[in-house]
């Protein structure tokens, strides 16, 4: 009677560790298994049918093709949404996210443009945590398990996920507060960290200078990252306003290529160090394609030891206004992204006259 009370009792312990084994919140490869971090780098149609993706991660160094579509139940994306699909279906209690984007999906408001240029999702237990930062408009779908927007095929895209511990998200949501996110979408249960909450209800934002913020982060497993964030009052641009003066070299930048007022290549005295546009990318010998059908933004500094994937462009609209990025000093992510880099801008290049406003970047 004891060895079969026994026997039920180490019954249940394995089923309780495996439901939670199963409900681990964490970025996820197309395996399903969990790392501590990873960039999918979504191909434009050009290059196929708009729906397959580069991914790298901690283990794999450097590109891999993955056999997954982007959209794919199996892929690393669906993975990593996983547990926004279980609390959509049973309310998962202590589970918390923000999905956040100034394109919010079809059907929803649209994000006032006080509102930061900048997408993500959140999504935490009280244990671990994922920051997705991505370039997407309308992702996620609203509610749905049938996430990838098909708006979102025709170009290139970014995506840069952490795991992190609970304790990071307090710092997180500070960041979220600076680039002034717009949530489209978000739950959180009354315990969860304030900063969190406050962005969630769309009502906290700097109120005071400094205009910006630099953030040392720490992945679940240890790696360091570094995020950016700058409000609308900072009033420049990201990448030569902020992140070349931590840097201390010239980096590249790939930003969204059809817009009305795009910076030029900034090789001026003003700042230290110059900051080159990106016009054409080749990311794992894959064949190039121009900036006009890539909306991913990121960049990479010339020796490639300093990566960031951002939520702005270079564009002269976008400097009064919110947004930031996610940065590492893996050599193996700037190595990647530094060899992507086929042909940039001249600082001499002449600048044709442009309309005024923001060009709207639903692609």
């Amino acid at each position: 009677m004891a060895l079969t009370r026994i026997w039920r009792l180490l019954l249940c312990l394995g089923t309780l560790q495996a439901t939670l084994g199963q409900s681990n919140v964490a970025c996820r490869n197309d395996r399903g298994e969990e790392v501590d971090w990873y960039i999918l780098y979504k191909l434009p149609k050009s290059k196929g049918d708009g729906l397959n993706y580069l991914y790298m991660d901690e283990r794999t160094q450097g590109w891999r093709e993955s056999v997954e579509k982007i959209n794919s139940p199996k892929g690393s994306m669906a993975n990593t949404l996983t547990p926004l699909f279980d609390y959509y279906k049973k309310k998962t209690e202590g589970f918390g996210f923000m999905l956040y984007n100034d394109q919010p999906p079809k059907g929803l408001k649209p994000a006032p443009a006080s509102f930061g240029h900048a997408k993500g999702v959140v999504m935490l237990n009280k244990t671990s945590g994922v920051w997705l930062a991505h370039s997407t408009p309308q992702f996620p779908s609203y509610q749905s398990e049938m996430f990838w927007p098909s708006s979102g095929t025709n170009n290139a895209q970014t995506f840069f996920c952490v795991t992190y511990a609970y304790s990071e998200f307090k710092k997180i949501g500070v960041h979220l507060k600076y680039i002034h996110a717009f949530p489209f979408d978000s739950v959180f249960p009354t315990y969860f960290y304030d900063e969190l909450k406050c962005v969630a209800q769309r009502s906290c934002y700097p109120k005071a200078k400094p205009w910006f913020k630099v953030t040392e982060l720490i992945s679940l497993k240890g790696h360091h990252f570094k995020s950016f964030a700058k409000y609308t009052r900072f009033n420049d641009d990201l990448y030569a306003g902020l992140i070349v003066n931590f840097t201390k070299q010239n980096i590249y930048v790939k930003s969204w290529g059809s817009m009305r007022q795009p910076l030029p290549s900034n090789c001026t005295q003003i700042i230290p160090h110059f900051v080159y546009n990106i016009k054409e990318v080749n990311p794992h010998r894959k064949g190039s394609f121009p900036d006009t059908v890539d909306h991913s933004k990121w960049c990479v500094t010339a020796t490639g030891d300093f990566t960031c994937v951002a939520d702005m462009n270079r564009e002269v609209s976008q400097m009064g206004r919110g947004g930031g990025a996610v940065c590492t000093d893996d050599t193996n992510v700037g190595e990647a992204f530094l060899t992507a880099v086929y042909k940039t801008q001249p600082c001499d290049d002449p600048q044709l006259p442009a309309e005024n406003g923001e060009h709207n970047d639903k692609k």
